[in-house]
């Protein structure tokens, strides 16, 4: 194998794909959230779609949900024209951004660019920035974004290029005197921020006479970055000792109750269309087998709906948690909370209610203690900067890792005659999801067995997850690969016992290799030279026997993985 050690590229030599596709089209796909699923009939009893939830149910809760976080108390005093830059915070409830725009106007201007380096390629190896899948996921919910901010009195204004050229040239155009926007916390996000205030500071308002500036809000963790008791740098480098931390010392905030209507908007005559797939040089991916998620934010509200109140699952959720197959073993809402769809904050409240309307038990917590997780590897990004994205990760170890590029495709294309590793990596391929447990047992059979550079893994999942965000991804990956936040940098998941653990019967690995089935069930993890001839021994354990090398973490919940970034993180 070829071991290779990749150097800090600076991001003027970074390889930045541009697609000639991405460009506006007069023809609109406002209705891309149903079109999409309707004209490409699936077989329901391959695909499980998350929600299950017809879409007048879903329309229904979501109205339902938006009645009980809206007030009409709240008084507007504002003047002129204020922007929304929408980012990754696809939801009008409890988005502080867009509440503090209306508050500060007359007018609101809801903004989404289309930034072509997201569909550039990953910084080290070249992978697509954004799958197929999941670019589906964002056009979905860019249209229940356009849909919910319209029945609102808003629309959202879609426009193709950088936010630096885009938002400039808009305040200039309608004299906006602030663009609200999420505050981020990785590079590529945070370079963008910072040409998008420096555009502002260009441009010069005739009334009044000043510039536009841009104002950050934080709004994409539970427990808010004032809470904290204590500097994200001097932020604890265990889980455990943050968790009991702002447990014990920090309240999460109440989610902000909107106003019913958010309008006017300013007057303008193209709104823009919510885009296709080819219009990013992309082809629509058919989900035939496993689950097929619906984007927006009406989707992720169904969802609560459904797994909390009219399945009653969220009681059972720290007993079912560890499953890998079917739509319900979990909430599943790590790809609503990765685009911002849906607000960690709701989620705790809707907790809370249900714990006061229905039940509190150790279950009802463990949905909570997940979404700590989620924080902690959001305060981290902040802490610890591009260390995240470097070889030897924020422990700034020094490891030769194999790039072996034949190797790697193995795994990735679920070729490496271990069937729980190849069904996890085929699930992934055609859905966009893998279960928690099973990314931890693909990454470690990547780094400790394969001996493969985690960044490899790190940049693939980014390609391919629905619920990709850069914190909690590479947060996780270098947990799991030994050079990030882990007491214990040995974790070994033996893939022998893993499969005793979780997939007794073979019933999961079955479901993805179908050629399995007819394998008798205690048969189907090691079925011998009748399945693909494994590409490398295992580093402990084998069929026989089940050494205790099985180094399991905690829980650590929808997190690893998560959202798309943008730009330079060197």
């Amino acid at each position: 194998m070829a071991v290779l050690h990749s150097s800090l590229a600076p991001y003027s030599l970074k390889k930045l794909i541009l697609i000639p596709h991405l460009k506006p089209r007069k023809i609109c796909h406002f209705q891309a959230m149903s079109s999409s699923s309707s004209s490409r009939p699936e077989p329901t009893a391959l695909v499980h779609k998350v929600p299950g939830l017809n879409p007048d149910e879903m329309d229904r809760v979501s109205d339902q949900t938006f009645q009980r976080y809206t007030s009409s108390s709240v008084k507007r005093n504002g003047n002129g024209v204020a922007i929304v830059w929408f980012r990754n915070d696809l939801r009008v409830l409890d988005n502080e951004a867009l509440y503090k725009a209306w508050l500060s106007s007359r007018e609101v201007l809801p903004v989404y660019c289309i930034d072509p380096r997201l569909f550039g390629s990953t910084y080290y190896f070249g992978f697509p920035k954004t799958g197929a899948l999941r670019a589906q996921f964002l056009v979905e919910s860019l249209a229940d974004l356009k849909k919910n901010l319209t029945k609102r009195g808003l629309n959202l204004l879609i426009q193709y290029g950088k936010p630096e050229e885009v938002l400039p040239s808009l305040a200039k155009t309608y004299g906006a005197h602030t663009v609200y926007a999420q505050k981020e916390t990785c590079s590529e996000e945070l370079s963008v921020e910072r040409s998008v205030s420096k555009g502002l500071r260009r441009v010069v308002l005739q009334s009044p006479a000043n510039n536009p500036n841009l104002q950050l809000i934080w709004g994409t963790t539970m427990y808010h970055i004032d809470d904290l008791p204590f500097d994200t740098s001097s932020l604890p480098d265990v889980y455990t000792q943050f968790r009991k931390s702002v447990e014990a010392k920090c309240t999460v905030r109440c989610c902000i109750r909107m106003p019913a209507s958010l309008g006017p908007a300013p007057s303008i005559e193209d709104w823009g269309c919510v885009p296709s797939l080819d219009q990013f040089g992309l082809q629509h991916q058919n989900v035939s087998l496993g689950m097929k998620f619906v984007g927006g934010e009406s989707a992720a509200l169904g969802r609560i709906n459904e797994y909390f109140w009219k399945k009653h699952l969220l009681s059972i959720y720290k007993k079912t948690r560890n499953g890998m197959l079917g739509p319900d073993y979990s909430t599943k809402f790590s790809p609503w909370l990765a685009s911002g769809s849906l607000s960690p904050r709701l989620v705790h409240e809707e907790v809370k209610r249900y714990e006061k309307e229905r039940q509190a038990n150790d279950s009802t917590y463990w949905v909570l203690f997940e979404l700590i997780w989620r924080d902690y590897f959001r305060f981290l990004s902040v802490k610890y900067g591009n260390s995240l994205f470097h070889p030897g990760g924020p422990r700034k170890l020094e490891h030769r890792w194999s790039q072996e590029k034949t190797l790697f495709e193995t795994w990735r294309d679920g070729h490496t005659g271990y069937p729980l590793i190849d069904a996890n990596m085929k699930e992934l391929s055609a859905t966009g999801f893998m279960s928690n447990r099973g990314r931890q047992i693909v990454c470690s059979f990547l780094v400790r067995d394969m001996g493969i550079d985690w960044r490899m893994g790190a940049e693939w999942f980014e390609t391919c997850l629905l619920d990709y965000d850069p914190c909690s991804n590479y947060g996780n990956w270098t947990y799991g690969a030994g050079v990030g936040n882990d007491p214990r940098e040995d974790r070994y998941f033996s893939i022998p016992k893993q499969a005793q653990n979780y997939d007794p019967e073979g019933e999961y690995v079955a479901y993805w290799l179908p050629q399995l089935q007819s394998f008798p069930k205690d048969k189907r993890h090691f079925p011998g030279m009748a399945y693909i001839k494994q590409v490398v021994p295992l580093k402990f354990g084998n069929a026989g026997k089940y050494q205790n090398h099985d180094k399991t973490s905690t829980a650590r919940g929808k997190n690893f993985g998560g959202r798309q970034a943008k730009g330079s993180r060197r």
